[in-house]
């Protein structure tokens, strides 16, 4: 793992190298989408071949009723209680975030209300790569059975025994066998096998991650929430864990990005040899190698406030402050989730803390936060206005509409009187 001064060169290089990612993928996610509008199933067919040597036509794309029912079977009783405690702390967040219906009287006469309805039907993405992620079925589906969504479909590439014994314990019975990006673009506009949903979720790789953008407009998306971004900051703290803390998100995926921002070289060495150590006892095809090699840095940052400083423009998924956490919390202003203190280990956040794991990339931490069950419901606003409402509010309203030469706006209001 590289130690890098923290310039404004070294800055512009970091964040100028994600933007070149996120072009490539683009321009490849574009093609297939495009591929999978104008032929459907039988693009569909083939990428999912191409890229994850399924044959869908043997397999079938959607897993059964039966084959979930012998997975629940299969798994053991300690993966059982762990999904039922993440579950658990994921319904206690998700009921808390939920929007509320409310009525206000502006003015006398004049009430505004918000009804709160669930969206129709959801997509979920689930990651499934060496292994499905099991996680991201119970953060995505989870939030849309709290709100009511009346159809929830999965998708994974390789779903395991895991998955399915926890998609039977939620009780989602829709699993399809695809991934990638001709699986959003199946979601998004429906093909023979696969019927489009109002919504995506889920992360994904950077080409998952560019297609749902690409099919935003067509179909809702929560987020981009595309390779695995993580920062420890910190002046001083154990080294062992700021060093796991940097593995264990470096080992989602070769383009994964782990840094470390600290002002302090003894920190940064001692991190540095934590991080060898500790990847010596990974398996050689763990992705950590080639990221940590690749993308991951140790940056010396000039100050604290400069670390801070650097950390609110790279606005990370995942931002632990470990040391001093309260002097630091309040410095800053963008990141998709921050661990306080020591013992907020990351993985808990990914698992089991209740808090939710599909998060902004790619700098979108600037701009939301993450997946929430407020990401799936539609606030509907309802406005009563009595006779003495309109009397108050007519005035104005044709004076606004003059203003703008909308003479119809103003004449809607003024045959009223």
């Amino acid at each position: 793992m590289r130690i890098l001064k923290l310039t404004s060169a070294v800055e512009k290089s970091l964040l100028h190298a994600r933007l070149e990612r996120d072009r490539e993928a683009e321009s490849i996610a574009a093609r297939i989408i495009a591929d999978v509008r104008k032929r459907g199933n039988a693009a569909l067919f083939a990428y999912t071949n191409q890229f994850d040597s399924i044959d869908l036509r043997r397999e079938g794309v959607w897993v059964t009723l039966q084959e979930m029912r012998a997975a629940r079977s299969k798994v053991s009783s300690d993966f059982l209680r762990a999904v039922r405690q993440a579950a658990r702390n994921i319904r206690r967040v998700a009921e808390k975030q939920l929007p509320r219906a409310w009525t206000i009287e502006v003015e006398p006469g004049v009430k505004i209300s918000q009804r709160v309805s669930p969206i129709e039907s959801v997509g979920c993405y689930i990651p499934g790569g060496n292994f499905a992620l099991v996680s991201t079925l119970l953060m995505t589906a989870i939030p849309a059975q709290i709100v009511g969504v009346s159809k929830i479909v999965a998708v994974c590439p390789h779903p395991n025994d895991a998955l399915l014994a926890a998609a039977d314990f939620l009780g989602i019975t829709k699993i399809a066998r695809i991934g990638g990006a001709h699986a959003i673009a199946a979601l998004a506009y429906g093909t023979k096998s696969i019927d489009r949903v109002e919504k995506i979720c889920g992360p994904g790789n950077r080409f998952v991650t560019a297609a749902k953008q690409l099919v935003s407009s067509d179909c809702a998306i929560d987020l981009p929430a595309g390779p695995t971004e993580a920062i420890v900051l910190a002046a001083k703290g154990n080294p062992k864990w700021v060093a796991a803390d940097l593995l264990a998100q470096a080992e989602h995926a070769p383009d994964a990005g782990s840094f470390l921002v600290t002002p302090s070289m003894k920190l940064a060495r001692a991190v540095q040899e934590e991080v060898q150590s500790q990847l010596s006892h990974l398996p050689p095809n763990n992705p950590a190698h080639q990221s940590m090699r690749k993308t991951g840095a140790i940056l010396l940052a000039p100050s604290l406030e400069a670390a801070c400083v650097f950390c609110n423009r790279f606005a990370p998924e995942h931002l632990s402050l470990p040391d001093d956490p309260a002097a630091l919390l309040g410095k800053i202003t963008a990141a998709g989730t921050i661990f306080l203190g020591p013992w907020g280990a990351q993985p808990l956040g990914d698992y089991v803390s209740g808090s939710n794991h599909v998060l902004p990339t790619g700098g979108w931490a600037h701009k939301r936060g993450g997946l929430s069950a407020a990401d799936f419901v539609k606030c509907i606003s309802v406005q009563t206005i009595s006779n003495k409402g309109f009397l108050r509010l007519a005035d104005a309203a044709e004076s606004l509409a003059e203003s703008e030469g909308l003479l119809a706006h103003r004449n809607a209001v003024r045959i009223r009187r």
